[in-house]
């Protein structure tokens, strides 16, 4: 089944947002958090945060991540899931970083090489616990997985984060 839409989007929660300002700077410094993140040395990969509750991000499938069968292993289905469901539901959360607590990944086809999407958006909570999905649209537009996801409320301010507190100085 060809995927030729973007996935309806649930509206965020009221008063979470900030201004426009504020709210882009929060995306662009979640933004500078994910590319500050060590393990996106071995998944090189950009994030891009467009609006509140949603967030895309963009790699390449190569024979670096396939597994002895010629196709991707599940640990960059996982990764890409996981980090793009992350970060749509912590764009609503300007104060902390939210932590998985459950994911739940369906492979439905491959990925062989060439680029790849994953998209994520919220989908519910308001205060500790959110709950978002994701998607994986491979160079062909055909799904290749998805995943749902349970984010919680930590103890780390994102100020504190060096990554997410650079981009705020800038």
């Amino acid at each position: 089944m060809r995927c030729s839409s973007a996935p309806k989007r649930a509206m965020p929660p009221e008063g979470t947002g900030e201004t426009a300002r504020g709210e882009d700077a929060h995306f662009r410094a979640l933004e500078s958090l994910y590319r500050s993140a060590p393990i996106n040395r071995l998944f090189e990969s950009e994030l891009e945060i467009p609006e509140a509750g949603f967030a895309r991000i963009r790699f390449e499938v190569d024979d670096r991540v396939h597994h002895a069968a010629g196709a991707a292993h599940g640990t960059s289905y996982f990764k890409m899931l996981d980090d793009a469901a992350f970060y749509a539901a912590n764009s609503l959360v300007t104060d902390h970083f939210l932590l998985t607590t459950a994911f739940n990944l369906l492979f439905t086809r491959p990925i062989h090489n060439g680029p790849v999407i994953a998209e994520g958006r919220w989908i519910s909570g308001k205060r500790r616990v959110y709950v978002a999905d994701a998607r994986l649209i491979d160079a062909d537009g055909e799904e290749a997985a998805r995943g749902t996801g349970t984010f919680m409320r930590s103890r780390i301010p994102l100020a504190s984060l060096p990554g997410y507190r650079d981009a705020q100085r800038a």
